[in-house]
């Protein structure tokens, strides 16, 4: 297992049991305590978890995952999920994207538009993603617009009032959203109120909004909402996702869409 692999198992361990213990953790992944005391101590000198005797307990952030963390979580669902999003922009749209792994995925998807006959713009993107922003750049089928703000190290996402400045000034044919989080009553939701701020922005530009989460995701609840769920025309989640889970959903009108 790469190393990379096992710092997300060892962070997820963390996030459900709140601590962890090394001879345990070594047993869950195959690997031995030798190697799971380096993880551990590398782990710790990035500020994720704080070392113990014998293991780890959980920092503030564990339960907020820096986006290179996320990446391998779910991967397989994740893809699918973001192939069939980016199924539903028809050629020539402006479309709207957050930060996240899932989006990131809808944006590679996006990407490989090809361009129209005669050349010029496949779409537009309007993304508040400088990772996102850092793979379209370079795709001269598509037509790119980064707002302004802050950047957030965990997630790559600028926030700030300047996201909403710039987004005040334009309409979007919809905006497909990463969330952390969706449940019927509560809506979508994410674990940082600056990041919410401009995805609300994202989304109240949109004559649609399309949320993007992996069936883990269903029926919980995070700190920030988003949007409201009447504010959703369609999620598109994994074949995981339980029949109970999409009815709630589907009862509100919200097109869902297992994968």
């Amino acid at each position: 297992m790469a190393a990379h692999t096992r710092w997300t198992r060892l962070l997820e361990i963390l996030s459900d049991q709140g601590h962890l213990d090394v001879l345990e953790a070594a047993d869950q992944l195959g690997c031995s305590a030798a190697t799971v005391r380096r993880d551990l101590d590398e782990l710790a000198r990035q500020n994720l978890l704080t070392r113990t005797r014998g293991g780890a307990v959980v920092s503030s952030v564990a339960y907020d995952l820096p986006l290179r963390y996320k990446a391998a979580r779910r991967a397989d669902e994740k893809q699918r999920i973001a192939k069939a999003a980016a199924a539903l922009i028809p050629a020539g749209s402006t479309v709207g994207l957050n930060g996240g792994t899932t989006t990131s995925e809808v944006a590679r998807e996006l990407a490989l538009r090809p361009e129209p006959p005669g050349g010029g713009v496949a779409l537009t993107v309007v993304t508040n993603a400088i990772n996102i922003a850092n793979e379209l750049a370079v795709r001269p089928q598509v037509k790119l617009v980064v707002t302004g703000g802050v950047a957030r190290p965990n997630s790559y996402e600028l926030v700030g009032p300047l996201v909403d400045s710039v987004l005040r000034t334009l309409a979007l044919d919809c905006t497909i959203l990463g969330v952390d989080a969706v449940h019927p009553r509560f809506g979508a939701a994410t674990h940082d109120e600056s990041e919410a701020g401009a995805n609300r922005a994202l989304a109240e530009c949109a004559g649609k909004v399309i949320v993007v989460a992996d069936s883990s995701k269903l029926g919980r609840r995070a700190f920030a909402q988003v949007c409201e769920t009447s504010a959703v025309s369609v999620l598109v989640t994994d074949r995981d996702a339980s029949e109970d889970a999409v009815e709630e959903f589907t009862g509100l009108g919200i097109d869902v869409l297992r994968v």
